[in-house]
């Protein structure tokens, strides 16, 4: 039985439970800062089973807010969850460096979103990406995750 605590908290994941999760989760909350100003993304990202976490813009306002915070960040956040109830959740948060990736690792970025991603049908051939890409990767510094019940 789970003392009130844990059931708040949770218990810590093993690194090797964090990434199955980041493995088979596929959306979760990046988080970037410029200035100062912080700006969460609802995202679908791609995990490479180790350290890095590929995200892709696809699409922008007319503020282009997406590409200027991104430009303006040197490091970012990635928080995935899972609720099923109160007793039964889990959350992994990632941290490290965030950059925009070169055209030559595109097919990394590809395979690992395809594996993984909440919409990889968007990743089709005809995404433009060789001008300029808008693919970025969080290389993972940090991860951690705590998780109650079974899911």
């Amino acid at each position: 039985m789970s003392s009130p605590r844990e059931t708040l908290q949770g218990k810590q994941l093993t690194e090797t439970a964090v990434d199955e999760f980041l493995e088979t989760k596929g959306f979760g909350v990046l988080s970037l800062a410029a200035n100062g100003v912080p700006y969460a993304l609802p995202m679908s990202f791609g995990y490479d089973g180790s350290k890095r976490l590929y995200v892709v813009f696809l699409g922008h306002s007319e503020e282009w807010k997406k590409m200027t915070y991104a430009d303006a960040t040197d490091a970012a956040t990635f928080l995935t969850f899972d609720v099923e109830s109160a007793e039964t959740w889990r959350s992994v948060i990632v941290a490290g460096s965030f950059e925009r990736i070169d055209y030559e690792q595109w097919d990394t970025a590809r395979e690992a979103m395809a594996g993984n991603a909440f919409r990889p049908d968007l990743l089709v051939d005809d995404v433009n990406v060789q001008e300029n890409p808008q693919v970025w990767v969080l290389e993972a510094k940090e991860k951690s995750g705590r998780a109650i019940g079974t899911m």
